[in-house]
């Protein structure tokens, strides 16, 4: 029972809110299998720490031995979430959601048990609803109460395009909880809205209400926006070892605590001391903790020497080559030729900003030719390296 109280304690201090509190725990304590959804967007099928903050929570669901349904979004993916967004999203087909679902199972069970994690698709029940039955589901909410969501209410008094479908969007989401039979629903605090309604719809289809727990959405590496691959701001939860204790190094010191709280199940009065002590200690205790988590402690010595070689300026011993047929090529022309940049210009601004260098040598000139002869290593930003080669 001890063991049980704490890790409805560590789910409890990750959330930001809980619908209602009471619910939850009449029913943590009612001794029966509680059914845990999970609704995720099909579209960003790339996990980052940010994701996993919901993910460890449903681990700890799985340690007191409930059931947790992991529900791919391939019909309403085919809508897209419009959550937080200021027009309608690109709408995927069905095939699109269901490579991404595949995705996600694999990165997903690298933090949750695959044996105790149903995996569902939305298309089994909402694919099958005929017109009569969308009238029905339309007819549980009305107009206004959809348009108190900020993001509805925000393009609508704007006069942006808000299309019909998109106003769907929360009620499809719900009747996931409907279909499921759901006892309780966990989401991102940008999820409130949609979770919510699936409370009162449970509610309008005779059901028992779902219990809705929303967490923070962890911020990302640059200290401002929530952590996202399309903001390169985030860490991964499939990146290499070093890769992970190199950017845990770059969290701003005044959000690390969020990192330790919402991402690692460490005990908060050892991390407030480490804080308060050294925070850069601090950093290369989390840093060792994510490697712990997702790959294993036998990779974080080695990602600590990596990063000390680094810091230190000089070159890793693992490399990666790349062979070209160039025997002369522009300095930015390489840097997208090989994955660097993304673009020339982006390959440009980090040269004229001295962040790229050639055997340790920092470059200015975006107009230099490298001839890779002999193999030369270049250096992108601090933590990137690529050894290139003539063929």
């Amino acid at each position: 029972m001890e063991n049980k109280e704490e890790l409805i304690g560590l789910i409890k201090r990750r959330a930001a809110q809980i619908y209602s509190e009471e619910d939850f725990n009449q029913k943590m304590h009612s001794g029966r299998t509680l059914r845990i959804k999970l609704g995720c967007d099909p579209s960003r099928p790339d996990l980052h720490l940010g994701h996993s903050v919901i993910l460890r929570a449903l681990k700890l669901f799985q340690e007191l031995g409930h059931e947790i349904i992991f529900v791919i979004g391939d019909f309403t993916g085919m809508v897209g979430d419009p959550s937080g967004k200021s027009k309608a999203r690109p709408a995927l087909t069905l095939e699109e959601t269901r490579e991404a679902g595949e995705t996600y199972l694999k990165q997903v069970t690298k933090i949750l048990d695959k044996d105790k994690t149903k995996i569902v698709y939305n298309s089994e029940w909402l694919s099958k609803l005929d017109f009569k039955d969308i009238l029905t589901l339309t007819s549980k909410y009305t107009v206004a109460r959809i348009l108190e969501r900020d993001d509805f209410k925000n393009r609508f008094e704007n006069k942006l395009p808000l299309s019909m479908h998109e106003l769907l969007y929360p009620l499809m989401q719900g009747y996931d909880s409907v279909a499921l039979n759901a006892d309780m629903e966990l989401g991102g605090t940008d999820q409130t809205f949609n979770n919510l309604v699936g409370r009162e719809l449970q509610k309008d289809y005779g059901q028992e209400p779902q219990t809705v727990v929303v967490f923070p959405l962890l911020i990302g590496l640059d200290g401002r926006e929530k952590m996202s691959k399309s903001l390169d701001n985030y860490i991964g939860i499939d990146e290499a070892p070093e890769v992970m204790f190199e950017k845990a190094m770059k969290i701003p010191d005044y959000v690390l605590e969020d990192y330790f709280k919402l991402t690692t199940d460490l005990d908060m009065s050892v991390v407030t001391k480490w804080l308060k002590e050294d925070i850069r200690q601090a950093h290369i205790e989390y840093g060792k903790e994510i490697i712990r988590l997702y790959h294993g402690e036998e990779f974080i010595e080695d990602a600590i020497a990596r990063y000390k070689e680094v810091a230190k300026g000089g070159i890793p011993d693992d490399v990666k080559e790349v062979t070209i047929e160039e025997s002369s090529i522009n300095i930015c022309d390489l840097l997208v030729k090989v994955n660097l940049a993304p673009s020339k210009s982006e390959a440009k601004r980090m040269v004229m900003g001295k962040g790229v260098k050639i055997d340790s040598n920092i470059l200015e000139d975006i107009g230099m030719m490298v001839e890779p002869k002999n193999g030369v290593v270049i250096q992108f930003g601090k933590n990137k390296f690529i050894k290139v080669k003539n063929s």
